[in-house]
């Protein structure tokens, strides 16, 4: 038998479809192996339903970084200049002056040559102090020279200033911004815009509007009012592309759910597939072995399930009990244990049963066990290997459908999740077609993997189906 089975899996080779199968197939296992030990699984859980606070320095739906290696434009990617970790550009000066008060002067500088404007700027500051808080006034510096006051803040603890949604400061740089360019803008101007723009005549339309290129600078002027204060603070110039696979609207990094979604895909759908595919061969055994009263139940039985609607009930299930997804295969596999494939392989049993050597194993004494599960099941066990195969991707679909209509489970980064999330949120109306089409992908990857190399085995172990 093993000779056999070593013989068969070695026409492998003479089918390109078997190979292309197995390469995406071996691709997807190396994928999952690097995601298991480079990103735990409770780590990529924990990172994946955290709060947009902890990923607050990334961009707000960002393409992947590879865009630009495709775009006309080179579009911008994410400035973060931090007086904490220093570098280049950063500058603090605090000079005492009287009665135990101190100047500060802080200065961040940076290079812009993108072709399009950030998404967003914000600053974040620190401070430490006793009583009285810091009081400063924020600058900002043009590549020409042009220098524009900001806001006037006093500085807590930890306190932010989100620049890119103060609608008094889109004021006044609107105003600013046609002065300069002798003209009524026809839009309305954001601070990122207005920030970075080119003072000139292709200001006065959306459509013309361009980034000044060049170095910009962030000054910080304030005074404290007691001895051993201190101010820090962090530049976030927000650009439109970030990592390998983007951000969804909670700025979290889609390579988490990319990364994770194969192994989970996998596992759900390798072990539903495996699990489905054995309890069916079992009954079906048992009902053609035993016949009479077991036969008669166990049939009855299929038949009411295959009756009963899978999907709604699943549905129903899902929508009443929370769960995980491994929670969730249990389910599946209990749902589809008594499926249409029990009357199949009972036809096969049924044949198999009359054979000479099941004749010859009876007449030596063998049990009814040892019957079904030595010599019946491993005589059937081929022909199932190829549906076996391609009944993967159904359970994988089945996992990811499920997630879609926002039934899955709502911790786990999937394939699935993040498609829900991107329809939940308009991607495809508002142009994020990667938040899409990467998950989509991937799903359609997978399938294709394993549709190939089932086709290739139902040749090998069906040869009714071979070529001519």
């Amino acid at each position: 038998m093993a000779e056999l089975w070593k013989a068969r899996l070695k026409e492998l080779r003479f089918y390109k479809s078997a190979m292309l199968g197995t390469g995406i197939l071996i691709f997807l296992i190396a994928v999952s192996v690097y995601t298991i030990i480079t990103i735990p699984y409770g780590e990529a859980v924990e990172l994946w339903k955290a709060g947009e606070g902890f990923w607050i320095d990334n961009p707000r739906n960002a393409q992947p970084s590879w865009v630009n290696l495709f775009s006309s434009k080179k579009l911008p990617e994410t400035i973060i200049l931090d007086t904490r970790k220093g570098g280049a550009g950063i500058g603090k000066v605090i000079i005492p002056i009287r009665g135990g008060m101190s100047r500060i002067n802080i200065e961040v500088s940076f290079d812009y040559q993108y072709d399009d404007f950030p998404s967003e700027v914000n600053l974040f500051l620190t401070a430490k102090y006793n009583r009285t808080s810091p009081h400063i006034s924020v600058y900002w510096v043009k590549p020409n020279g042009q220098k524009m006051k900001l806001k006037e803040l006093g500085v807590k603890e930890t306190s932010a200033y989100y620049i890119s949604i103060d609608h008094e400061l889109s004021k006044r740089l609107q105003s600013y911004l046609e002065d300069k360019v002798g003209g009524e803008l026809e839009y309305e101007v954001t601070p990122e815009i207005a920030l970075f723009a080119v003072e000139d005549e292709s200001a006065l339309k959306l459509e013309t509007v361009k980034p000044m290129k060049g170095r910009y600078k962030l000054l910080i002027e304030g005074l404290s009012f007691e001895r051993d204060c201190d101010v820090n603070i962090k530049l976030v110039v927000y650009g439109k592309v970030y990592g390998v696979a983007g951000t969804d609207h909670l700025r979290r990094d889609l390579r988490i759910a990319i990364l994770w979604g194969a192994p989970i895909a996998l596992a759900f759908g390798v072990t539903a597939s495996v699990s489905v595919a054995l309890l069916q061969i079992i009954i079906a055994a048992v009902s053609a072995w035993y016949g009479r009263s077991v036969d008669f139940l166990l049939q009855k039985a299929t038949e009411v399930s295959m009756i009963l609607p899978f999907l709604p009930i699943l549905l129903m299930i899902s929508v009443f009990y929370k769960f995980s997804i491994w929670v969730l295969l249990v389910i599946v596999v209990a749902l589809s244990a008594f499926g249409s494939g029990v009357k199949t392989y009972r036809a096969m049993f049924l044949q198999v049963k009359e054979l000479p050597y099941i004749e010859a194993a009876k007449a030596y004494g063998a049990g009814d066990l040892r019957i079904v599960f030595r010599y019946m099941i491993p005589k059937v066990l081929p022909t199932i290997i190829p549906s076996l195969v391609l009944s993967v991707s159904g359970f994988v679909f089945l996992e990811a459908a499920l997630a879609m209509l926002g039934l899955g489970d709502p911790l786990a980064p999937t394939w699935g999740k993040i498609i829900e999330d991107a329809y939940d949120k308009g991607a495809l109306y508002k142009g994020y077609y990667y938040w899409i089409l990467e998950p989509s992908i991937f799903l359609v990857v997978t399938a294709l993997g394993f549709a190939l190399l089932g086709f290739a085995l139902d040749k090998i172990f069906n040869p009714r189906l071979r070529e001519m």
